[in-house]
């Protein structure tokens, strides 16, 4: 983040990986969809590189795990639907809270940010996981990856909460665990933040182009109260 540069007036925090640990409901609604097909479970090791892409993806990858393309395909319709029954039935069952975000949120609150909660979970599956753990009043904004034509990594989600904050992509920060989510900033022309202890689709954050790593949603709310200290 730049010395000089413009205050930072809004954050778009991501879901998965950022704000919740969530890979355990997704290993049972994943391995639902796979008993009900006929398949074997599935460990969450396998699963946490998969996540992050959107819904879609998942479950095609996941089914990519024992078939080919053609029969995948040929299923989808069907895992789809059994995927989300599943998932809708224990949805924050499991999840649980990483470190630092409540204090990091109530942080961010304190300097005056205004808050969006952007990711690629549909956005049935996310309001009420924000509200189960009682995050959904710390957000003005919240979009899922089938709120708009396309998801992250493209710039859309973020510039249409850009657009609805009416501030400039220069003022808003993204946090986020993933290339996807350092990706869809970058083309916004936002700063973008990334936690070490997300998923990142089994790669190392270090590889990601980022304004920095930041251990912690708290440890955000500090580095952007610094920022905001030198800004014009």
């Amino acid at each position: 983040m730049r010395a000089g540069a413009a205050a930072i007036k809004a954050a778009i925090i991501d879901l998965d990986g950022t704000m919740l640990d969530t890979v355990p409901d997704f290993e049972a609604a994943l391995n639902g969809m796979r008993r009900d097909l006929g398949l074997a479970p599935i460990t969450q090791e396998t699963i946490k590189p998969l996540v992050g892409k959107g819904s879609e993806k998942l479950v095609r990858d996941v089914l990519s795990l024992d078939w080919e393309t053609a029969r995948v395909e040929e299923a989808y319709h069907d895992a789809m639907a059994g995927y989300q029954r599943h998932y809708l039935a224990i949805n924050g069952e499991r999840a649980t809270l990483f470190d630092g975000v409540l204090e990091g949120l109530d942080a961010m609150r304190a300097l005056g940010l205004r808050l969006a909660c952007v990711t690629n979970k549909p956005v049935a599956f996310t309001t009420p996981l924000l509200a189960q753990k009682g995050l959904a009043p710390y957000f003005e904004l919240v979009y899922g990856g089938d709120s708009f034509p396309k998801k992250k990594p493209d710039p859309m989600p973020l510039l249409q909460v850009c657009s609805a904050f009416d501030l400039p992509p220069s003022q808003v920060v993204a946090i986020g665990d993933s290339s996807n989510d350092a990706e869809a900033a970058r083309a916004a022309a936002c700063y973008v933040l990334t936690v070490p202890y997300g998923y990142n689709h089994g790669r190392p954050i270090q590889e990601i182009n980022s304004d920095g790593i930041v251990s912690s949603l708290l440890d955000a709310a500090d580095l952007i109260r610094a920022h905001n200290r030198t800004s014009r």
